[in-house]
């Protein structure tokens, strides 16, 4: 072969190790009352390191789902083809239990575990936990009709991924979606149009267009319409107790920026059968709480993104030499990893903090509920608007190497975005912040009562607090400055979390750059003085 053609410098692939061996996380599991769920982090973690497991991610993205609409001989059949590499994504995560099994499962901290597998199993492929965390997430709404959820819960809870079209009591194994948003209103679901009319038999007849459903392959759905009582939930199969196929039409698959994997579709109710869940005109109150866990799995999801890109970045310049030197000697790349490695940090601590809210609240604790239901709006909003600058840059320290597909960066980077907008984009995360505020005060209190529990370790975080009281206490302008009340609140509490709980490095980072103002506008801008020996050694997971 001639000289020309010797490859040198490149780096080895990043495959073979254990995707738990991730500090952060595994204190924060801990933490949060599930260490038990450690030895079952690291089955998951071996296979999320793996390049099988890479495979997987890479052939469900190329080979994107495909639409049939009808049969070979024109019937209706309004079904979605996926890769096989998509279900073996989905058969791993919902046997790990990534979906509705924690609602099952009595243990303290189940909903921890189950966050940290999610965290982990993103790494390998963003778009399939989209229909893992509406299955997640189906199953307090679902609480408002106990008939309903008494069949149904169980199967959603199942570890067995059952996939295909049949009597959803048949299945050994149910997976949920959500469909709300039409094309006059989008975030505005108050403005629906479909429409949801009695039968007479205790169900409705559904007729409308729904503009964005994610998953329209799942087996029941849970959609908003107008019933004669106002804007109600109901839950519709795709297939109907006698074995039809439930009026449910799949008229186009979206064509988005990322999410390749991932079947999102245009659908038309043609006189639909749905059963009602909750009361006539409760339906915003009655999905919320499915919208609530669906904002927290967007939070991990980012804290996951920005781990898997820190790891990324981190292998690639151990491996690189460039300018005379191997790329993480030097000072200014040291300066971008590090604070990269911040970033991933305070993101993956916050996320697991209100998986742990969410385990305390659901056992009984008001307090933490309450703090939940603040937290976790300031929180959707920042650390998922953090994902594309993150992203991005992690990309960049690959340089040519991350622009090309094979290296996974660009699917990173498309994905980025999703989160910040799925479930509420930035404003309307930031107004929900606001709202909660305004209607029950008692969230600022515990809030501060979370965040004050850092009062005196560190000045910087001090003076920031200080600073958020005083903003709370002036209510003019206030939706205006919304977003950057939201990141106040966010960086706070990011920084109140590292204090107490972080690795000393990372919290003095975090509080210099973050609080205290000493950096520029873009990653890599950390202060002299961090220790950025500390927070990288933090970025490389061990050999599996």
């Amino acid at each position: 072969m001639p000289p020309t053609h010797e490859v040198t410098n490149q780096v080895p692939d990043p495959y073979g190790h254990d995707a738990a061996d991730d500090p952060a996380l595994l204190e924060a599991l801990h933490r949060e009352g599930a260490g038990w769920a450690e030895p079952e982090l690291h089955a998951l973690g071996v296979l999320a390191g793996s390049e099988r497991a890479a495979e997987w991610g890479r052939l469900a993205n190329e080979n994107r789902p495909v639409l049939r609409t009808h049969d070979r001989y024109g019937h209706r059949i309004d079904e979605v083809e996926f890769h096989p590499a998509w279900h073996e994504l989905m058969r791993t995560a919902v046997s790990h239990g990534l979906h509705a099994a924690p609602w099952r499962d009595g243990r303290p901290g189940a909903h921890t575990a189950r966050a940290a597998k999610f965290f982990l199993w993103g790494q390998v492929e963003a778009g399939h936990t989209c229909p893992v965390s509406m299955t997640y997430a189906s199953v307090p709404a679902l609480r408002a009709a106990p008939e309903l959820a008494a069949w149904l819960e169980p199967l959603l809870a199942s570890r067995e991924y059952d996939p295909g079209l049949r009597d959803p009591r048949t299945k050994r194994g149910l997976v949920a979606g959500m469909s709300m948003t039409e094309k006059q209103g989008g975030s505005d679901v108050r403005t629906n149009t479909t429409r949801a009319v009695p039968a007479g038999d205790g169900t409705y007849r559904l007729t409308g267009h729904k503009w964005f459903t994610s998953a329209p392959m799942s087996d029941v759905f849970l959609t908003l319409a107008q019933a004669p009582g106002g804007l109600s939930c109901l839950m519709l199969p795709r297939v109907l107790p006698d074995g039809s196929r439930n009026r449910i039409h799949l008229q186009r698959l979206k064509d988005k920026l990322g999410n390749h994997s991932n079947a999102s579709a245009e659908i038309e109710y043609d006189g639909a059968t749905g059963w009602l869940v909750g009361e006539e005109g409760r339906g915003v109150p009655t999905i919320i709480g499915m919208v609530n866990m669906t904002r927290l799995d967007c939070t991990i999801g980012a804290a996951s993104a920005m781990r898997y890109g820190t790891v990324r970045a981190v292998h690639h310049a151990a491996h690189r030499r460039a300018f005379g030197a191997v790329l993480l000697d030097q000072p200014l790349m040291r300066n971008v990893l590090a604070d990269l490695a911040v970033e991933s940090e305070a993101a993956t601590a916050v996320a697991m903090r209100l998986a742990g809210a969410t385990d305390r609240a659901a056992a009984g604790d008001e307090g933490e509920g309450l703090l939940r239901r603040l937290a976790l709006a300031v929180s959707k909003y920042w650390v998922c608007k953090r994902g594309p600058a993150h992203a991005a840059e992690a990309m960049e320290c690959l340089g040519g190497n991350g622009y090309v597909e094979e290296s996974g960066m660009p699917r990173l980077y498309r994905e980025a975005p999703l989160v910040s907008i799925w479930e509420g984009s930035g404003n309307v995360a930031a107004l929900d912040a606001l709202r909660a505020m305004g209607r029950r005060p008692e969230t600022v209190e515990a809030f501060l009562a979370e965040v004050g529990l850092a009062a005196g370790a560190d000045r910087r975080l001090d003076a920031a607090v200080d600073a958020l009281r005083k903003e709370l206490a002036d209510l003019t302008d206030t939706e205006y400055r919304t977003r950057r009340l939201a990141e106040s609140m966010a960086l706070v509490l990011q920084g109140s979390l590292l204090v107490r709980h972080g690795h000393p490095a990372v919290a003095d980072a975090f509080c210099a750059s973050r609080l205290g103002g000493d950096r520029g506008g873009a990653f890599g801008t950390l202060p002299p003085g961090a220790d950025t020996a500390a927070i990288l050694e933090r970025a490389r997971p061990g050999a599996a």
